[in-house]
């Protein structure tokens, strides 16, 4: 079932939520020890479970990246987003980064984290998502571990400069990896000006700018280049009242609080002004015949050890 667009966008665009809670984020983490993880309070299934409601309204199905962590301690929530037909896909055991993982350490987070879903819903577990967006040019032995553990896609590099993520020289559609060509990789949307491609996808670019911005990149996606945008977000964005840790740098305050106020109310209105479907539905073409899209990587790869 895919919402209706009130604008006039015929494109469907992918609606992503990367299902963490809110002391789980990279902007808290010198703050936030994951020794303290089971001590802070869950706040995880009010906000995911509003999530749903606001899907439901819109008549709208979206794709949740549920971290193991998650799964293994709220199962029923899982199964509740799995009877709401959302897919369930990987978001990882523990947000670890895929660039401070070893190749093995990363195998037996993907194998771990998707036999956790997996015997939770029963249901595949095609999709990935690196938390942080960490799969960079010099992690691509990293696709090789998604293969081997029978993942079928990834939606994990975002084409972009950034401070913690990003490969900038990475196609804007979706592609093959090079060193594992039965994988897709589906990259977060970019809007190109010149030489720069800047970000269209979510995130904390959603909440920064006015709402009339992301409007507008969304729009020219589907209007101008006949593109689909992935959209991502978290359970804790649309939650002003979570606990605040002290002490942080501006930076990453910014990040994580900055209109946490706005942003449900922003999320109806872009439930309104646009069509959205599952990211595996979104994609079934390229998920269905991957040997169509080209190839691409660094021309110089790690192999996994």
């Amino acid at each position: 079932m895919t919402a209706r667009a009130s604008s006039g966008h015929n494109r469907v665009n992918a609606l992503t939520v990367d299902v963490e809670d809110w002391f789980q984020v990279q902007a808290l983490e010198g703050a936030v020890s994951r020794d303290s993880w089971d001590r802070r309070e869950l706040r995880v299934v009010r906000n995911t479970e509003r999530i749903l409601g606001l899907c439901a309204d819109a008549g709208c199905r979206a794709t949740f990246f549920v971290l193991g962590w998650i799964a293994r301690r709220e199962p029923a929530l899982l199964r509740r987003i799995a009877d709401g037909g959302h897919e369930i896909a990987s978001h990882g055991l523990e947000h670890r980064r895929v660039d401070r993982q070893t190749p093995a350490s990363l195998r037996n987070d993907l194998a771990t984290t998707k036999a956790v879903l997996e015997d939770t819903t029963g249901m595949a577990v095609r999709g990935y998502r690196a938390p942080s967006f960490s799969i960079g040019a010099r992690q691509f032995w990293a696709y090789e571990g998604l293969a081997e553990a029978g993942y079928a896609y990834s939606s994990s590099v975002y084409p972009v400069r950034h401070d913690s993520y990003g490969i900038p020289d990475a196609p804007r559609l979706p592609f093959r990896p090079r060193n594992a060509p039965c994988m897709v990789e589906l990259p977060l949307p970019t809007i190109a000006v010149g030489r720069l491609n800047l970000p269209a996808g979510g995130g904390g670019f959603f909440r920064l700018l006015p709402y009339a911005a992301s409007r507008w990149a969304i729009a020219r996606l589907n209007q101008t280049e006949d593109l689909g945008c992935i959209f991502y977000f978290h359970p804790w964005e649309i939650d002003p009242d979570q606990p605040r840790i002290e002490g942080l740098r501006a930076r990453s305050r910014v990040r994580h609080y900055l209109n946490l106020d706005r942003m449900e109310s922003r999320l109806v209105r872009l439930l309104r002004d646009f069509a959205w479907d599952r990211l595996d539905r979104v994609h079934a073409a390229a998920l269905a015949t991957p040997e169509s899209l080209p190839l691409w990587g660094p021309t110089t790869l790690r192999r996994a050890r």
